[in-house]
């Protein structure tokens, strides 16, 4: 799948940035407050207008520079609030520039303005809480920031959102042509110095045939096309985390940004952990977006040889990652030590075992089969005197498979039922790696 264009939203603390972000996603995932600051963490989600599908960046608000080398824990909340949206500004297609039309032109946002002309993305200027005519018309003093026309919006009512995002999208790079490579993409992701660059050059290492690079479509990024056991294998390789420009120094542990394009691109994510360090809430955090968008995964715990052994330190090793990513059990772990090049072909090989996991196809025959052994093993729930009640199931795609469940009552379909009827879909058909599409429909009583 190609990456979707970025779409930067930055400005100054509580100027209405989440409120404009739950505004163009159409939900609220934002927090949103009064408060200053409320924003700690970029938080990103697609968004699509007039049928165009981007990205969304929420970011901390800017405040100067002063403020933000402070002394204090307010300022050191800036100063990373402040780091995280460089990030987004290096990062994104194009940004929009959000300021306060109640609050008139402050020094912050010439600051802010400064920042930006460096940006290569356009920039675009609009002025929120512009919800009456006096503030509309107000809107042209922030001609002085020097970043063009403003664009007087309420993120709050919705007034003048969509004309700015008719303007913004027109401007977007050129949305590439969806077409499925049968060539394997492999995406090595995770936190910086966790061995990135070290998986992949074990793997180039192994003595296989380096066919071509290719730029790609992540800035900084080069694509590598190796043969793998006589088969070509794009790696998407994200181990190009750097600060640029004047980011921040400690911006290199918010990769999220980066990852998520490379994620876009994969058929199967390499999340790498550091086996000294064991896994974060950062990694939770980026992995949990190749989860949504439908990715295989496989988590490879690196410098497995710093590790000191014991009869069961695997096993244990092993839980304690299974509680960090409870959300994704079926996801498999592979421990391995780049530095020394072991167990670099049981990465590779669990990589592309999940890949054609993705593309299994299975006969409505013997799903259904399945469906009434796991019905006998352990009753559907019950609502009163309603029993949940499964009439068939067959699989309507792939990538990832995808099944249609139909009953009497998709309302009835506890959680805990499903995972029990996934866990058995996976024992059967050795479904171990791949995500799993479940969908309930309910069937009128009358076809019953």
């Amino acid at each position: 799948m190609p990456s979707k264009p970025i779409l930067a939203i930055v400005g100054r603390p509580n100027v209405g940035k989440s409120t404009l972000f739950n505004r163009l996603i159409g939900e609220r995932l934002a927090i949103v407050s009064e408060i200053a600051g409320t924003t700690r963490d970029r938080l990103y989600a697609d968004a699509d207008f007039a049928g165009r599908e981007f990205t969304v960046v929420d970011t901390g608000g800017i405040v100067g520079e002063r403020e933000a080398v402070a002394e204090n824990d307010t300022a050191k909340f800036f100063a990373l609030a402040r780091a995280q949206a460089q990030l987004a500004i290096a990062e994104a297609d194009a940004i929009l520039f959000l300021t306060d039309a109640e609050a008139g032109v402050m020094p912050g946002d010439y600051e802010i303005a400064d920042i930006l002309r460096k940006s290569n993305a356009p920039v675009y200027l609009a002025v929120n809480k512009a919800d009456n005519e006096k503030r509309t018309a107000e809107a042209v003093e922030f001609y002085a920031l020097g970043l063009g026309e403003p664009h007087p919006i309420s993120a709050l009512h919705g007034i003048g959102t969509g004309d700015l995002l008719e303007e913004i999208i027109e401007h977007f790079p050129p949305a590439p042509e969806e077409t499925e490579s049968e060539i394997p993409q492999l995406a090595i992701i995770g936190r910086p110095n966790v061995g990135k660059s070290s998986l992949l050059n074990a793997i180039l290492g192994q003595e296989r045939a380096i066919v071509s690079e290719i730029p790609g479509t992540t800035r900084d990024a080069i694509d590598t096309q190796v043969l793998w056991r006589g088969e070509p294998v794009t790696l998407i390789d994200t181990a190009g985390i750097r600060r640029r420009g004047k980011i921040e120094p400690g911006i290199e542990k918010f990769s999220s940004l980066r990852a998520l394009k490379a994620i876009q691109r994969a058929d199967v994510v390499l999340l790498v952990l550091d086996a000294e360090d064991g896994p974060t809430t950062q990694d939770a955090h980026v992995i949990a977006y190749a989860l949504e968008e439908n990715k295989g995964i496989v988590l490879v715990v690196n410098k497995w040889d710093t590790v000191e052994k014991e009869t069961n330190t695997q096993k244990e090793y092993e839980e304690r990652v299974r509680v960090a990513f409870n959300f994704i059990p079926y996801a498999p772990i592979v421990f391995c030590s780049a530095k020394f090049r072991q167990r670099i072909p049981a990465v590779m090989d669990t990589a592309l075992r999940v890949r054609q996991e993705l593309r299994t196809r299975i006969s409505t025959a013997d799903l259904n089969e399945v469906l009434r052994d796991a019905v006998a093993q352990h009753s559907p729930p019950t609502h009163g005197k309603t029993q949940l009640k499964f009439y068939y199931v067959t699989q309507i795609g792939i990538v990832p498979p995808t099944f249609v469940f139909f009953v009497n009552r998709k309302d009835m379909v506890h959680f805990s039922y499903q995972r029990y009827l996934e866990n058995k879909l996976r024992e059967r058909f050795k479904l171990t790696g791949a995500p799993l599409k479940m969908i309930f429909r309910a069937r009128r009583k009358k076809d019953e």
